[in-house]
């Protein structure tokens, strides 16, 4: 397809008399072609001369399609020899200034292919040189080591494209932002320094030919300021000494060039294998909110610099670093990129288009607001790029007379020079107002002080404290914090108790290591705030946990997070999925610490918030706990076999014994578990350290246990407790089937099989799982004897008394009537029943069917067990100590009441009480009601 079939706009002429000479000069053309060559040359000095200069080459082009025209261009520069370098580019950057000029101007391409292809231009034409001039060096044996082959990967040198050319938006007279590198790895120790010189003198020479002005133009000027510490640093660095500035010296401003760094030219592969290494210094792995007064602070810098403050003017305004300009919607999304890319991949993109739409789709910008900007920007490239159309001068700012600023109207495609003024004054207008709400300190200044609130007396000694605190050591955790306190005292202040607020918040401060990133987090997000003060106010514990694990509040405003729980499938599959990204075993550790981490927090803070009770949450803890084990499990067995080979045998399974088999843990809950293997005969593993079965299993239990409890950088994932496996801690800590079936038929105590109702196996092969499960059921049916069991919860409960007797008349778990004791009688109707059932309620509904227990009497039971588990689980949330409702505080008081409805905590222990001796005058009618039967 010819370009005059595909063009849809046109250029309105500016200057008729050239553009007279454009329709004389090409007369051959098609009408539409001509009338768009006559708008060119009638808006661009330089775009005419080049159509004077390429005619011949341009008039064959123009015969064809735009795509194949440039196409060949391309191919012709991988073709040219080094001595041809000098002169070969200079004429193939004239002709695709044209084609692409045309292509543009004519509305044949878009802008994202404009840009595209203006940087597919420039990366070629660095490639080429680098390696030619690379060639030419290890030719001349220059470069020690290296053979002919190795040019092909520029002796392991690379040109990392930043800015717009990273991007892939150049405009139409960019310069390239290069950092030249180079890989020291693929050189002896000795020959170092020598391959550094040569890559040295490569590099001047390369920018010298891409840059230098001749009588037949220039390439691309190419400007190296963007690398490491640029004025002290030689022109090329090796990758080690680059790694090692960044991870010691980098700034916020370097972090933000590195989101659109691109191997372009030279050997990419070790280019792509830098920049992965860098990851950790560009995407920090929680959100970064502090850049956003980095990001702030770049701003008002240029400005001052440049000399752009003051009111809107059209006349000389800057397109790109003025007020609404160009620079100030890379900026807005580019530090949304910082602030959220290190939790999130998919924000790692170099476009700023890409990137407004990517951050839509995660919610963090409003949808609207993207579609704004990204229009905008697309308006404001365009005219970008008619201003360096003009004379191929590397400038964006608008002309300084009317009759300026009507060329580029005209040169935009409008005869109505008002209208275009008046759109584009709103346009900049709108996106100084998106962009500056944005980026500027919300509520700090000099004056901030005067803002402060009045509190009481008992209130001001604790805010006297804070300056002294370890998180205001710094001077910017100082400023940030000075803007944040009068609305953070605001609402301390309007706290029911607001003595008892500052102490609880104090508490939660002290406790701090730093404070910049929190702080601008609140600064951003001001909702946290009322959220860490309700979480400091009813459990001081959460808030210590808060204050060493701050960043699990960036949970908080990712997304999702105050949706509907998604289950323990889904949870499985995210957490596998996170896991399986990683090739270290200990990353994948902390990794999962981290992740669990954030959804136990956000259990926590929808319970305390009211948004789901103590059951619900009793039921997503244990989720939890099921999905961490199922996605661990593979890669504890995968750690473990590179050593030792694969488990010998069908492998093991995970049980999950007492709460976690039964589906209900609390806030701080243990993990119960048995490990059950089968070797199948097999008598030990095959790798390359190999281990007899049986203290293979144990091993691999052991690494199991250690995955979960050890401290790391991210903590613990779980306690775990094994005594429920056969012979408790005197036996093995893994255990055969088949010894596992022989003990439960043989020599298991009533009490281990009351235990195994509960048993659910969690992780592990899932046929041996199958095989368990119909074992565990097989046995239920078997030992469902109604004399022994209740013998044997006798025993049990006279065990009970004497070894753990209720702590306090607020302990919900131990006693007569209790938690525990209502488990026990619970699980004894589920075995005499011989029911698969694991949850008390279905236990209990078992026991009913089984004619073990009367309907009322199991709805006491389950009334109670109810009331019961949401204090407990209210008191697990709040601290690890006895609950005392009288130690509690306000708050805390308020919490626990609201679970379970009662209107005082005197009203609650009454209704406890009550509950309780209920419910235990059941468990004793039971008894004795089985005891008798049995006799």
């Amino acid at each position: 397809m010819t370009f005059a079939a595909r063009l849809t706009r046109c250029p309105v002429p500016y200057d008729p008399e050239r553009a007279t000479e454009a329709v004389e000069r090409f007369a051959a053309q098609p009408p539409e072609l001509r009338e768009l060559l006559a708008g060119t040359a009638g808006c661009s000095p330089y775009l005419w001369g080049l159509m004077t200069r390429e005619g011949d080459w341009l008039e064959p082009a123009l015969s064809g399609d735009p795509d194949a025209a440039f196409a060949a261009l391309l191919d012709e520069v991988r073709a040219l020899p080094q001595e041809a370098l000098k002169t070969g580019l200079r004429q193939a950057k004239r002709r695709a200034a044209l084609l692409i000029a045309l292509a543009d101007l004519g509305g044949v391409w878009p802008l994202e292919q404009v840009t595209g292809a203006l940087t597919d231009f420039a990366d070629l034409c660095v490639d080429t040189t680098l390696k030619r001039l690379v060639a030419a060096e290890i030719a001349r044996g220059k470069l020690p080591g290296l053979t002919p082959a190795d040019a092909d990967t520029a002796g392991g040198m690379v040109a990392l494209a930043m800015g717009k050319q990273g991007a892939h938006e150049l405009n139409y007279s960019s310069d390239i932002d290069l950092i030249m590198l180079f890989d020291q790895d693929r050189f002896d120790e000795d020959d170092f320094h020598e391959a550094r010189s040569i890559f040295i003198k490569i590099t001047r020479r390369m920018t010298a030919l891409l840059s230098e002005m001749t009588g037949e133009g220039y390439v691309f000027r190419t400007d190296l300021r963007l690398r490491p510490d640029a004025s002290v640093t030689p022109v090329c660095l090796s990758m080690e000494a680059a790694e090692r500035y960044y991870e010691s010296l980098g700034r916020t401003w370097e972090r933000a060039a590195h989101i659109k760094a691109r191997p372009c030219a030279g050997d990419i592969q070790a280019g792509w294998a830098y920049l992965d290494r860098l990851r950790p210094f560009v995407w920090r792995k929680h959100l970064d909110f502090a850049a956003i007064q980095d990001a702030h602070d770049m701003r008002l810098k240029i400005r001052s610099h440049k000399g752009l403050h003051g009111a809107l003017c059209l006349e000389g305004h800057d397109m790109k670093l003025g007020q609404g300009g160009i620079r100030e919607i890379e900026f807005f999304t580019q530090t949304r990129q910082i602030i959220a890319g290190g939790r999130d991949p998919d924000l790692r993109v170099r476009g700023t288009v890409e990137g407004l739409a990517r951050l839509a789709a995660k919610g963090w910008v409003p949808q609207e607001v993207a579609e704004r900007l990204t229009a905008d920007y697309c308006e404001h490239r365009e005219i970008e790029h008619r201003l360096q159309m003009v004379n191929d001068a590397q400038t964006h700012k608008l002309p300084n007379s009317d009759e300026g600023i009507a060329r580029i109207a005209h040169f935009c495609g409008t005869a109505d020079v008002d209208a275009w003024r008046a759109r584009l004054t709103e346009r900049l207008e709108g996106v100084a107002e998106l962009t500056e709400g944005f980026f500027a300190p919300g509520g700090g200044g000099a004056d901030s002080e005067e803002a402060t609130p009045d509190l009481p007396e008992g209130a001001v000694e604790f805010v006297d404290r804070w300056p002294d605190y370890p998180c205001l050591r710094s001077a910017r955790a100082r400023e940030v914090f000075k803007r944040l306190k009068p609305d953070l005292l605001a609402r301390l202040a309007k706290a029911p108790r607001p003595v008892e607020a500052v102490a609880a918040f104090d508490g939660f401060l002290k406790g701090l290591p730093a404070g910049v990133q929190l702080f601008s987090l609140f600064e951003a997000n001001p909702h946290l705030i009322d959220l860490i003060i309700d979480i400091t106010s009813v459990s001081p514990e959460l808030a210590q946990y808060l204050a060493r694990n701050a960043g699990v509040l960036d949970a908080v405003i990712g997304g999702d997070f105050f949706e509907d729980w998604p289950g323990c499938a889904a949870l499985c599959a995210q957490l596998s999925q996170r896991l399986a990204a990683m090739d270290d075993y200990e990353r994948q550790l902390d990794a999962a610490r981290a992740w669990a981490k954030e959804w136990h927090f956000r259990i926590g803070v929808h319970f305390l918030r009211g948004l789901i009770d103590a059951q619900e949450a009793g039921r997503e803890y244990a989720d939890l706990a099921e999905a961490v084990l199922v996605a661990l499990w593979p890669h504890v067995v995968a750690h473990f076999a590179a050593k030792h080979g694969a488990p010998p045998g069908k492998g093991a399974v995970v049980l999950g014994m007492g709460s976690l088999g039964a589906g209900s843990l609390t806030a701080k809950s243990d993990l119960d578990l048995i490990v059950i293997y089968d070797a199948d005969g097999v008598e030990s593993s095959d790798g390359r350290r190999p281990l007899a079965a049986r203290a293979y299993y144990a091993r691999l239990t052991q690494a199991l246990v250690t995955a979960l409890t050890a401290p790391m950088a991210e903590g613990k994932l779980y306690e775990v407790d094994m005594r429920l496996r056969p012979s408790g801690n005197q036996g093995p800590v893994a255990t055969s089937l088949q010894s596992f079936r022989n003990y439960q038929r043989d020599q298991a105590w009533t009490w281990e099989h009351l235990a195994l109702t509960r048993a659910r196996p969690v992780a592990g092969d899932t046929a041996l799982a199958e095989e368990v499960e119909t074992f565990r059921r097989d046995l239920l049916a078997e030992k469902a004897d109604p004399a022994r069991t209740f013998a044997g919860v006798v025993d049990m409960r006279r065990r009970l008394a004497q070894a753990k007797p209720a702590k306090s008349a607020w302990d919900g778990k131990q006693g007569p009537g209790r938690g525990q004791d209502i488990e026990l009688i619970a699980t004894a109707a589920a075995l005499i029943a011989a029911s698969p059932a694991r949850g008390v309620f279905d236990q209990l509904a078992a026991g009913v069917t089984a004619g073990l227990l009367h309907e009322a009497e199991a709805d006491t039971l389950a009334e109670t067990y109810r009331l019961l588990r949401k204090v407990q689980g209210a008191a697990r949330l709040i601290s690890d100590s006895p609950l005392d409702p009288a130690a509690l505080g306000e708050g805390g008081r308020a919490f626990l009441l609201r679970g379970t409805g009662a209107e005082d905590a005197a009203a609650l222990q009454a209704a406890l009480d009550a509950a309780r001796g209920q419910a235990a005058e059941v468990i004793e009618a039971v008894i004795a009601r089985g005891t008798s039967d049995a006799s």
